[in-house]
């Protein structure tokens, strides 16, 4: 019999198709070599320096839209996205918000509620990373509930004028196109706006404890004069947000397991080196308790973001079965960063080890496309019928 692998002690490689791992290892591979060396220093820093070169060299890879057809897409599956968002974030949480942001809000609005043209004109250069997008649906004051947005779209003429302002935007500053939502005398509806546009401007949010290594932004709207051709053509009311938000969650619910598997694999190399009264501290049954618990909660992880992922492709998946995953995932792979930083005793808190950076970053991922009580109150209106978010 084998030995078994410490990083892979349930053997969930052997689930993989080919295809799915070569995925995986491609994505591995670019991060250990453009980020992995910089990341703690651009973390630090609070930047995310050449940011639209890394976005052409995703694109290169096929990591933007990667999970949609057509249209310079790489036509993924929903497993393969899930792969490669556990290898962004298992860099940094800041590089998996760009390729989620990108492809999984931005790419994903324009190519399920855009008209033709619009798809046309925005996705392939998407695809390649010659244009960054960002999405605008969350405000100054409302986050959890989208459906008291303030930002307004009012028709003048043929045109649309667009005022408000959007919050916490990744990708805002750096974006050749953001896609914003708005109210109207029809509803809710979602507007493609040019980052040229003027009376748009996107300053950038300073001053981070978290997504540090990653560009986060404000929008503002102030009288921004579109075309009729600039609105998604049909989708109306919170649907067509909603719908592209699940597209991210389901990210989240796999890239926050690789922040965790870094910092379970960081501390487990660490407890195996560093000795304290004579031996190393990865002898010690306390220690053990504490790496035997996260590999088990990692590893539970991993299988149900495999099981969201295979329903996904199978065209069955529902979206409180994401909301189990974003919340299992996000919430245990915060528990392991912090865990293995009790590991690392001091130097725990160290940029020279990465767990504290992501434990950080997850502090974001916790909040961001649904907090743990929003997704609880899905699962408890799934659970029981009755609807408590009121």
């Amino acid at each position: 019999m084998s030995v078994s692998d410490p990083r892979d002690p349930l053997g969930l490689d052997t689930l993989l198709s080919d295809e799915e791992r070569a995925v995986r290892d491609t994505v591995r591979s670019w991060c250990r070599d453009r980020v992995l060396p910089y990341i703690s220093d651009w973390y630090e820093a609070g930047e995310l320096p050449g940011v639209r070169e890394l976005a052409r060299e995703l694109g290169g890879i096929g990591a933007l839209g990667m999970h949609l057809e057509g249209y310079g897409c790489a036509g993924a599956t929903a497993v393969q996205y899930g792969l490669a968002c556990l290898e962004l974030e298992a860099a940094d949480s800041g590089l998996r918000s760009l390729v989620s942001v990108q492809g999984s809000l931005a790419m994903y609005a324009i190519h399920r509620w855009g008209a033709e043209e619009q798809k046309r004109q925005w996705l392939p250069r998407m695809a390649s990373g010659e244009i960054i997008g960002c999405f605008g649906l969350t405000e100054p004051d409302h986050g959890s509930d989208p459906a008291s947005l303030r930002t307004v779209a009012q028709r003048d003429g043929a045109d649309w004028i667009l005022t408000g302002r959007k919050m916490w935007i990744t990708n805002g500053s750096v974006a050749g196109v953001a896609v914003v939502w708005a109210r109207t005398d029809e509803g809710i509806r979602g507007f493609l706006v040019p980052a040229d546009a003027a009376g748009f401007s996107a300053p950038e949010i300073k001053h981070k404890g978290s997504l540090r290594a990653s560009v986060t932004s404000e929008l503002v709207l102030d009288g921004v004069r579109l075309p009729g051709d600039a609105a998604f053509p049909e989708v109306r009311g919170l649907r067509g947000p909603l719908s592209c938000l699940n597209q991210a969650r389901y990210g989240i619910v796999w890239g926050a397991l690789g922040a965790a598997r870094t910092c379970l694999e960081t501390a487990r190399e660490y407890s195996v080196t560093r000795e304290q009264f004579g031996r190393p501290i990865g002898g010690f049954q306390l220690t053990q308790a504490k790496l035997a618990d996260m590999s088990l909660e990692l590893n539970k992880g991993l299988l149900l973001a495999l099981h969201l992922g295979r329903r996904m492709d199978a065209g069955v998946l529902r979206p409180e079965q994401v909301s189990y995953g974003k919340l299992n995932s996000v919430r245990e792979a915060i528990d392991i960063a912090r865990t293995s930083r009790t590991i690392l005793g001091a130097n725990g808190i160290s940029h020279e080890y990465p767990i504290m950076r992501h434990a950080n970053n997850l502090e974001s991922v916790l909040t961001y496309e649904g907090t743990p009580e929003m997704h609880q109150l899905v699962i408890g209106k799934t659970l029981t019928g009755q609807d408590a978010f009121r």
